[in-house]
């Protein structure tokens, strides 16, 4: 049961969650609670990546302000990694991490969300520059980079944060309680599709997704996902999420309508410590609609970064 100074809350239901979010269309708006035709998804995407680029320099392409000119090329015989969890349709995989890492392996529960995404990245395969591969023609899904010319790949598993353990991705599907349901773009030339399923990460993404976890799942996922990072000393963990008010303590809200908790900025640094991560850095995100709540990016090493967003209009708790 999760708790706070106020009252007893219950903890999020599975079940009752992905039936919420499967009466949600699949596609941007859906997935962004009604913000995915306007600004928000460029912005969020953009404030991500050059969050990423600067705690991790060497993701830059090209030399800038934010990677310094001593910092070395990155190897070409090695593939950067990202895991993109709670992944919806593929916007965070689109948008953000196919633009710096070579590998993706996105995980998604809900059925018609990660079908959406299957569907994306194969159209991505045969999609020519500047086409939109969304079934709406909405102009921002454009296709994927680096995809039909193979540079670059997206491994689809459909599973719950609660049975998905990053460092052992092969254990869940072996188990039934998760499927491999394609992959697109780069194949390894030894051991097909699945070779590199079960390789380490250098960067595991969660966005607006960890309101689905109780407190006890958030720090068991959290200790999971520590132990995927290819180089603990430079892997990230990145989780971009709610936030709800507080006063002095730590908070949380529960959501009946998807079955979630929305986690006060106190809760989720309490959350960072029951599983053993350090806080080094907070920033944050500008640009989004006034009407939201404002975008807290904090990162903890060994594991985790995290964005902090609340996606709610202000003034709710």
């Amino acid at each position: 049961m999760s708790t706070n100074s106020e009252t007893s809350l219950p903890d999020p239901d599975l079940e009752d969650g992905i039936k919420y979010w499967e009466t949600q269309p699949a596609n941007y708006d859906g997935v962004l609670g009604g913000f995915g035709n306007g600004s928000l998804p460029r912005v969020d995407a953009l404030g991500s990546r050059q969050f990423l680029q600067y705690l991790l320099p060497e993701l830059c392409t090209v030399p800038s302000a934010v990677r310094p000119l001593s910092t070395p090329a990155k190897p070409a015989e090695k593939r950067s990694r990202a895991l993109d969890v709670g992944a919806g349709v593929g916007r965070v995989t689109s948008d953000v991490l196919l633009h710096l890492f070579s590998d993706v392996l996105l995980v998604e529960p809900v059925e018609s969300f990660i079908a959406e995404a299957l569907r994306r990245g194969r159209a991505s395969e045969s999609a020519e520059a500047g086409a939109s591969i969304a079934e709406d023609n909405n102009p921002e899904a454009a296709p994927w980079k680096g995809v039909r010319d193979k540079a670059k790949s997206v491994t689809f598993v459909q599973a719950t944060l609660q049975d998905f353990d990053p460092a052992r991705p092969s254990a869940a599907v072996s188990s039934e309680k998760a499927k491999v349901l394609g992959r697109v773009g780069y194949i390894p030339a030894e051991g097909g599709e699945a070779a590199d399923l079960d390789s380490s990460f250098d960067v595991v993404w969660c966005q607006w997704c960890l309101g689905a976890l109780s407190d006890l799942d958030l720090v068991a996922f959290f200790r999971r996902a520590k132990a995927a990072l290819r180089d603990p000393a430079r892997g990230l963990v990145v989780v971009k999420e709610n936030l709800c008010s507080e006063k002095g303590e730590p908070r949380a809200v529960f959501d009946e309508n998807d079955s979630s908790l929305t986690r006060s900025d106190l809760a989720w640094k309490k959350a960072f410590s029951d599983a053993g991560l350090k806080l080094i850095h907070e920033q944050i995100q500008n640009g989004f609609p006034e009407e939201l709540y404002p975008v807290k990016m904090c990162v903890d090493r060994h594991v985790l970064q995290t964005l902090h967003s609340k996606i709610r209009p202000t003034g709710t708790p």
